[in-house]
């Protein structure tokens, strides 16, 4: 996501280049280039006009000191009023004094609800909120059933009364329930349509009087575009919306609506879905999504990550094998799981400043080369991969796991080489640490060969000289 509107704004500041100051003249070039990129990435067309006239006063009067060009005032600008366009900080959810808090899931058939209704349940179960979900879809076939799934999955209750009854009939109901057993929140999953529609809107203005929620948030498909806006508006005007939850950021999306949804409802959008896994739902920070856009990275969200999945003891043992260079195949393996929790390697990759630029073609090539090396590892022994020294002494072993896991013994030497290689790295590394929890690993905390990433490796640690092929093959540090 954001892709192609991170290369139109940077194809905005290179017209900046070689200017001196920023003026009327070299100003409307560039904001040509942030129009046409707004537009392509399906902006609303009054929010793109309303953000171009807004950076244009702005780039216009900001004084460039000494020392900053004007390409990177620009960027400053731009940046600034991306944030404030997505609604300058964080939003969280409303700090109701009763008990439960409710929240009203609402939105179109096939934008996310029930699911996104599961992922709020399990972040606010992590929060330490006893949560109630409440299932009053009663027209999609399968709705019930799959948020009675994803219940049992995150290990929490659903309330249900089948599809016989009025949704605004359950709802009550399941408020009534979450009053007796002191729940602290309720979530309501609520139907959709096609298309908006009377009935649609009658039924949730029902639903919401039944319950007179804290929340109510509308679930936007982010990949909708341009038509974001108008369901935006649609909603507001006849419900009543709090805020927003943008889903399907992991996918294919222009990240239009994450520009339309606040400047057009004045709500803001509070929560993000990056994917299918039930914890892939992130709160929203419009000056991180800021920096993704303009190509920045995305460190904090990525640090997030990391301390959500690494218990502190783990992470103090890594580090001590890092240091120690005693680290192991076992451990490798740990690690790549870990990663794999935390979402896929091109999504964390581009969070990383600098790294937005990389090749698809290159992350895929990365995630591939790390599932052959995964494979190599299980053919081996519990003893070859806690002690790496094994193959490196026996070409036997080595010809063995190559042959088991369905490689040649040239690419198990590389493997192996560019492993020891890494282990040197790691070593070197760990003085100056990496992201937290994450005990220095190469290629997210620096410079290294951090298996599988598009980054090479050093070290003079090699296979021996008559096992190493003639002809290169794909390695670790080749990625």
């Amino acid at each position: 996501m954001f892709d192609e509107l991170s290369a139109r704004f940077e194809d905005a500041v290179k017209g900046l280049r070689g200017e001196n100051q920023i003026n009327e003249d070299n100003v409307d070039i560039a904001l040509k280039q942030v129009r046409r990129a707004l537009l392509e990435a399906d902006v609303s067309l009054s929010v793109v006009k309303e953000f171009v006239e807004q950076v244009r006063q702005k780039a216009i009067g900001a004084e460039v000191v000494r020392g900053v060009k004007p390409g990177e005032k620009f960027i400053e600008v731009v940046h600034k009023e991306l944030v404030e366009v997505m609604g300058g900080s964080n939003a969280p959810l409303a700090n109701s004094t009763k008990k439960p808090s409710v929240i009203l899931m609402a939105g179109l058939q096939g934008a996310g609800k029930t699911t996104a209704t599961a992922k709020l349940g399990l972040h606010l179960k992590e929060k330490g909120k006893r949560t109630l979900l409440v299932a009053a879809d009663v027209y999609r076939p399968a709705a019930i059933d799959q948020l009675n799934t994803l219940g049992k999955q995150i290990e929490l209750e659903v309330f249900s009364l089948g599809q016989d009854l009025k949704p605004e009939e359950i709802a009550a109901s399941g408020l009534a329930k979450a009053k007796e057993e002191n729940f602290d929140t309720l979530i309501v999953d609520t139907a959709g349509r096609l298309q908006i529609d009377e009935d649609m809107m009658d039924e949730m203005v029902r639903i919401r009087a039944a319950v007179n929620p804290d929340e109510v948030l509308l679930v936007v498909d982010s990949m909708i575009g341009q038509e974001a806006a108008d369901l935006t508006r649609a909603f507001h005007e006849k419900v009543g919306i709090t805020g927003a939850v943008l889903t399907k950021l992991d996918g294919d999306s222009r990240g239009g609506a994450a520009l339309s949804i606040r400047q057009v409802s004045g709500q803001p959008i509070k929560f993000i879905g990056t994917g299918e896994k039930v914890e892939a739902l992130q709160p929203f920070h419009p000056e991180r999504m800021a920096g993704r856009i303009l190509g920045m990275g995305d460190v904090l969200t990525l640090v997030e990550k990391a301390q959500k999945e690494v218990e502190i003891a783990d992470a103090e043992q890594m580090q001590r094998k890092f240091q120690e260079a005693t680290f192991d195949f076992s451990d490798f393996v740990k690690q790549m799981r870990l990663i794999k929790r935390m979402g896929s390697l091109g999504g964390l990759m581009k969070m990383i400043p600098g790294m937005n630029k990389i090749d698809d073609g290159m992350l895929k090539s990365g995630e591939e080369q790390l599932k052959r090396i995964e494979a190599m590892i299980g053919s081996m022994t519990n003893a070859e991969r806690t002690q790496p020294e094994l193959l490196a002494a026996q070409p036997s072993r080595r010809r063995r796991v190559a042959l088991g896991s369905g490689h040649t013994p040239a690419e198990m030497d590389k493997v192996l080489s560019d492993f020891q290689k890494m282990r040197g790295l790691m070593k070197q590394m760990s003085s100056g640490g990496g992201l937290p929890g994450m005990g220095g690993l190469p290629g997210l905390g620096g410079t290294g060969g951090m298996p599988g990433m598009p980054q090479g490796g050093g070290g003079s640690v090699r296979a021996p000289k008559r096992q190493r092929p003639h002809k290169k093959k794909k390695g670790f540090g080749d990625l």
